[in-house]
């Protein structure tokens, strides 16, 4: 799938998201319009798979996690960010996360689980904080972030 597919892709999830508060409700309404048993999450996922693949998306790598921007945040993007994360069986960095975070978690290998949860969307409210954790296989993460916003900080 060529970058400007996704970014298509892209357009539509940040059109939808975009100003909305990171609540269950955002959750959910996601889940109901681009989740598992929509197309538009087959194409997400089989967007993120070829971006991997090609190499321009998650080209860094630090701790077995492989990541990347793929997107910065802009008013095209409803100031959201869209990186992608590739993490199989790991616990990554403890991030908190100042303005939320909106996830969709797509299971490539095995039972994929992150944080807990399966495939679908998963919504983090502002200021909430985390090790972002797979367990059960590999999954690529596409994540949301309002105005990019993320923080690093030790794990508390």
């Amino acid at each position: 799938m060529p970058r400007a597919q996704f970014d298509v892709l892209v357009t539509d999830l940040t059109t939808f998201a975009g100003g909305k508060p990171l609540d269950a409700a955002l959750a959910a309404g996601l889940n109901a319009r681009f989740g598992v048993r929509t197309a538009s999450f087959g194409k997400l996922v089989e967007a993120c798979r070829a971006g991997v693949e090609e190499g321009w998306m998650c080209a860094q790598e630090a701790g077995g996690i492989r990541y990347g921007r793929v997107v910065k945040p802009s008013p095209a993007t409803r100031n959201l960010s869209v990186d992608v994360v590739d993490m199989r069986d790991v616990v990554g960095p403890h991030h908190r996360h100042p303005n939320g975070e909106i996830d969709l978690v797509m299971p490539i290998e095995g039972e994929a689980r992150f944080d807990g949860h399966g495939a679908g969307w998963v919504v983090y409210g502002p200021g909430s904080a985390h090790n972002p954790t797979v367990t059960g296989g590999r999954a690529l993460i596409l994540y949301l972030l309002p105005d990019g916003a993320i923080e690093f900080t030790p794990a508390h």
